[in-house]
C-alpha cells in the first residue's frame, strides 16, 4: 500500500485569487488577494517563499509572522490565519489595499478629503502609541509601504518585520538590508555621528513625519525635502515640524502628538474624527449619549466617505437597533446609509430590520417608518408586504393619534401596487370608508379622498364601480373645503374609469351643485371638471364609434397605467390631487380641530388660503379671490405630482390650540364666535349627514348613500357674512354669498331641483319626505291637543279651596 504525503497548501482553507498580486512592503513578502474557500469572503494573503542562502531574511519573516499573530489592536493589521512550511510562509489578514495604491486610486477619482486623511493619520499614531507606551516595542519600519487600508477606509499599521523591544531584551534592531527603507532612518542613525537616541519613540516619530510628508506630497525623494512642508495643511505644520526636528529630544511621544493635534483648531479636531472615536467606544456609552449621537449623525453623513458609511456606520446602526435601546432615532441615518447599498445588500441588511420595526408598538418608530417608506418600498416584495407589513400598518387607521392616521393614509399610495386582492379591495376600502365618513380631522378625510383618487387604477373593476363615484360624491359634501376640492379632483383624475351613463347621471349632477359653493376654490375646480366631462360626452355624441375606446378602462382589470390618460385632458387634476395636501398642511396646519359645519372661511391677512392653488396672502373678500391660471397651477404642482408632502404632522393637535386662540382676534364675534365654533365642532361630525354607518367598517353601506349635509344650527354665521378686510358693506360683495344664504334657507325646495342631491338615492329621499310629512302631522296634532286642554281649563275657572276634584 502506498501512502502519499498531504499537501498543506492544498488543504489550507484559504486560496489565492487567480489575478496578479497586489504587491506589498519592500522586502520578501508579496501581497495577494484571496478568499476563504468555505464562504468566499475576501481576504489578503502575504506570501514569503523560502530561498536557499537567505536564512537571515527567513528569520525576519518568521519573526514578523509571530508578532502579527500575537498583537491585537484595532489599528494594527488583523491576523486571521497562517501557514508555515519548509518552502513558504502564508499570513492571512483582513482584506486590505496598500496605502500607496489606495491614494493613487482615490486621486484618480477626485482625491481624498482632509477629513479622511486626518482620521487615517490618527489611527497610525494611535497604533504607534500602543506599541511604544503599552508594549514597549519599536516598530522601526514606519513608512508608506507599512500602511494598509481596509474596505471601510480604515488605516492599518503593518510591516512588523523589523520590530524590536525597547527594553533591550532580544537584541538590538535587526538589519534591514533594503535601501528603500533605510532612507526613512533618522539623521542620528544615518550620519554615524554617534548621537544617542534620548527617547525610545524618537526614531519612529521621525519616520511618522516622513509618512505625513509622503501622504500630502507624494514619494519622498531625499531627506532634505522634509524641510519644505509643501501641501501639508497649515494646522498640521507646527506639529509636523516637531517630528522632523534634528534633535531627538524635541520629538513628542505619540500620545502627546495626538493630544496636540486634537486641541481646538487642530488638524484632527473635526466631526469625522469625533464620530469615529464615539463609534469605537459606543458599547460603553450611556443610552442618552447614544440617542444624541444618532440624532446628530444624519446631518454629518453627507460629508462622510461612502465606504466609511457602508462598512463602519451601518454595522453600528444595525447593532444599536438589534441589541441596544436606540429606537426610532436610528431610522433616519439607517435609510441614509442604505442609499449607498446595492439591491442585494439592501435585501440582506436593511429589509430584515425594517420588517422587524413594523411590528414595534413604539409610535415614534411607526410614524418615522411611514414617513420614510418611499426610501425602501422598492426593495419590498409582495409576499413580505401582504403578510408581514400590511397587517401591522392597518392598525394605524385606528390609532388615536391623528399623525399616525395621517401617515398611514399617505403610505397606502406606496403600498397599494403591492397589495393583493383581499387587502386592497376589501380591507383597505373598509378603513378608507370609515375614515372619510367618521374621522374628526378634516385633513385626514381630505387625504383619504386624495389617496383614493391616486390608487383608483389599482382597484378591481367591481370595486371601482361600487366605490369611486359614491366616495367622491361624499367628499363633495364634506364641511371641510379642501375635502370638497379633493372630491372634484378625484373625479377628474379617474375620469377614464366611469361609463358615459355614470358621467351624465351621477357625476355631473354632483359637480353642478358645487358651482354655487361658498368657496371660490371649489367653484373653480368644479367648472374645470364640468367642462372636461362635457367635452368627453360631446365627443362621444358627435362620434358614437368612440364609445368603446373611451370606456375601454371601465371594466378592465386593475392596472397601474390605467390612469395615464388623465394627463391628456385633466392633467390639472392629476397634479392637483397629489399636491393638494402639501398646500393644505402649510396653509391650515390645524384646521380640522377648529372646523365647524359651515364651509371654511378665508384666512386672515398673513396666512395662505387652504386651496389646491396658491392664493395671495393679502386680505380679500370671498368674491375677490384671485384665480390662478391653469398652466401656472400645473407647472407648480408638477414637482409634487409623484410624492406626498414632507410636512411633519406630529404637531397637529398642539397647533390646533394656538389657532383656536388666535381666532379670538380674527372673528368679529370674538369670544362668542369662538365658543360657537367649538360648540358646532362638538355637535357636528362627518357622519351626521344622512349616510351614517349602520355597521362599523362596512364600506358597502358607508359609500352608497352620500346625502347633503344638514343646515347649520340657528345663529351660525356664514363665511360670506364676515368682512375679511375687503370692500365695505356698501360695496358690491360676493354674488355667491346670497346664493349660499338662499341655499341654506331653501333646503327643502332644493329636493325637487338640480342641486347636489345624489341621484342614486331617490328611494331614500322619498322615505325622508314621508318621514318629514309624518313629523309635521304629529306636530300639528300636538298643538291641537294643547289648545283644547287650554280651552277646558279656562272654561272651568279656578278650583275652590278645600274641594277635591273627582274624575
Amino acid at each position: 500500500m502506498w501512502f502519499f504525503a498531504r499537501d498543506p497548501v492544498r488543504d489550507f482553507p484559504f486560496e489565492l485569487s487567480p489575478d496578479s498580486p497586489e504587491g506589498g512592503p519592500p522586502g520578501p513578502w508579496v501581497l495577494h488577494r484571496g478568499r476563504k474557500k468555505a464562504t468566499g469572503s475576501p481576504v489578503s494573503i502575504f506570501v514569503y517563499d523560502v530561498k536557499p542562502g537567505a536564512d537571515e531574511q527567513t528569520q525576519v519573516a518568521k519573526a514578523a509572522f509571530k508578532r502579527l499573530k500575537t498583537l491585537r489592536h484595532p489599528n494594527i493589521l488583523a491576523y486571521i490565519d497562517g501557514l508555515e512550511t519548509d518552502k513558504c510562509l502564508h499570513v492571512v489578514t483582513e482584506a486590505v489595499t496598500p496605502l500607496k495604491m489606495y491614494l493613487k486610486e482615490r486621486a484618480e477619482a477626485g482625491g481624498l478629503k482632509e477629513l479622511e486623511l486626518s482620521w487615517g493619520l490618527h489611527q497610525i499614531v494611535k497604533a504607534l502609541s500602543f506599541l511604544v507606551n503599552d508594549c514597549s516595542l519599536i516598530h522601526n519600519n514606519v513608512c508608506m509601504a507599512a500602511v494598509f487600508v481596509d474596505r471601510a477606509g480604515e488605516w492599518k499599521l503593518g510591516g512588523l518585520d523589523y520590530m524590536y523591544s525597547s527594553q533591550g531584551n532580544g537584541g538590538g534592531p535587526p538589519r534591514k538590508g533594503v535601501p528603500e527603507l533605510e532612507q526613512y532612518d533618522p539623521p542620528e542613525l544615518a550620519d554615524g555621528s554617534g548621537r544617542a537616541v534620548r527617547e525610545k519613540w524618537s526614531a519612529d516619530m521621525w519616520r511618522l513625519g516622513c509618512l505625513i510628508w509622503e501622504v500630502f506630497n507624494g514619494p519622498l525623494p531625499r531627506a532634505a525635502a522634509l524641510r519644505n512642508p509643501g501641501k501639508i495643511p497649515k494646522s498640521l505644520v507646527p506639529h509636523y515640524c516637531e517630528l522632523v526636528g534634528a534633535s531627538p529630544k524635541v520629538r513628542p511621544n505619540p500620545a502627546r502628538f495626538l493630544q496636540n493635534c486634537r486641541a481646538p483648531g487642530g488638524f484632527m479636531n473635526n466631526r469625522f474624527v469625533e464620530t469615529n472615536l464615539f463609534l469605537e467606544e459606543i458599547q460603553i456609552k450611556e443610552p442618552a449619549e447614544k440617542q444624541k449621537f444618532f440624532q446628530e449623525l444624519s446631518k454629518s453623513l453627507d460629508s462622510f466617505p461612502e465606504d466609511f458609511c457602508r462598512h463602519k456606520v451601518l454595522p453600528q446602526l444595525l447593532t444599536a437597533f438589534e441589541f441596544g435601546s436606540a429606537g426610532a432615532v436610528v431610522l433616519t441615518p439607517l435609510f441614509k446609509v442604505g442609499k449607498f447599498l446595492n439591491a442585494e445588500e439592501y435585501q440582506q441588511k436593511i429589509i430584515p430590520v425594517v420588517v422587524k420595526m413594523f411590528s414595534s408598538t413604539d409610535r415614534a418608530m411607526r410614524i418615522r417608518l411611514l414617513q420614510q417608506m418611499e426610501q425602501f418600498i422598492q426593495y419590498l416584495d409582495e409576499p413580505t408586504v401582504n403578510m408581514q407589513i400590511f397587517p401591522h400598518v392597518v392598525h394605524g387607521f385606528l390609532d388615536t393619534n391623528p399623525a399616525i392616521r395621517e401617515q398611514t393614509v399617505k403610505s397606502m399610495l406606496l403600498l397599494a401596487p403591492k397589495l393583493n386582492e383581499a387587502n386592497l379591495n376589501v380591507e383597505l376600502m373598509k378603513h378608507f370608508a370609515r375614515l372619510q365618513a367618521k374621522d374628526e380631522q378634516g385633513p385626514i378625510r381630505c387625504n383619504t379622498t386624495v389617496c383614493l383618487g391616486k390608487i383608483g387604477s389599482y382597484l378591481s373593476a367591481s370595486t371601482r364601480h361600487r366605490v369611486l363615484t359614491s366616495a367622491f360624491s361624499r367628499a363633495t359634501k364634506d364641511p371641510f373645503a379642501p375635502s370638497r376640492v379633493a372630491g372634484v379632483l378625484g373625479f377628474a383624475a379617474t375620469h377614464n374609469l366611469y361609463s358615459m351613463n355614470d358621467c351624465a347621471h351621477k357625476i355631473l349632477p354632483v359637480l353642478c351643485g358645487l358651482t354655487v359653493d361658498p368657496e371660490k376654490s371649489v367653484r373653480d375646480q368644479a367648472f374645470k371638471a364640468i367642462r372636461s366631462f362635457l367635452s368627453k360626452l360631446e365627443s362621444v355624441s358627435e362620434d358614437p364609434t368612440q364609445l368603446a375606446e373611451v370606456e375601454k378602462d371601465v371594466h378592465a382589470a386593475s392596472s397601474p397605467g390605467m390612469g395615464g390618460g388623465a394627463a391628456s385632458w385633466a392633467g390639472w387634476a392629476v397634479t392637483g390631487v397629489s399636491s393638494l395636501t402639501s398646500k393644505l398642511i402649510r396653509a391650515h396646519p390645524a384646521a380640522a380641530p377648529a372646523e365647524t359645519n359651515v364651509p371654511q372661511r378665508p384666512t386672515p391677512e398673513g396666512l395662505p388660503a387652504p386651496a389646491p392653488t396658491p392664493v395671495p396672502a393679502t386680505p380679500a373678500s370671498p368674491g375677490h379671490w384671485e384665480t390662478q391660471e391653469e398652466g401656472t397651477d400645473t407647472a407648480e404642482d408638477s414637482s409634487a405630482a409623484d410624492r406626498w408632502d414632507d410636512e411633519d404632522w406630529g404637531s397637529l393637535e398642539q397647533e390646533a390650540e394656538s389657532v383656536l386662540a388666535q381666532q379670538e382676534d380674527w372673528s368679529p364675534g370674538g369670544q362668542a364666535s369662538r365658543a360657537g365654533q367649538t360648540s358646532n365642532l362638538a355637535t357636528k361630525s362627518p357622519e351626521s349627514d344622512g349616510s351614517s354607518w349602520e355597521a362599523e367598517g362596512s364600506w358597502e353601506q358607508g359609500w352608497q348613500e352620500p346625502s347633503p349635509p344638514e343646515p347649520p344650527p340657528e345663529g351660525t354665521r356664514l363665511a360670506s357674512e364676515y368682512n375679511w378686510g375687503g370692500p365695505e358693506p356698501g360695496d358690491k360683495g360676493d354674488p355667491f354669498a346670497a346664493l349660499s344664504a338662499r341655499r341654506e334657507a331653501g333646503a327643502q325646495l332644493r329636493r325637487d331641483s338640480w342641486g347636489d342631491d345624489n341621484w342614486e338615492g331617490l328611494e331614500t329621499e322619498s322615505r325622508q319626505g314621508k318621514a318629514e310629512l309624518a313629523r309635521k302631522k304629529r306636530e300639528e296634532r300636538r298643538r291641537e291637543m294643547e289648545a283644547k286642554r287650554a280651552e277646558k281649563k279656562a272654561a272651568k275657572g279656578p278650583m275652590k279651596l278645600g274641594t277635591r276634584k273627582l274624575d
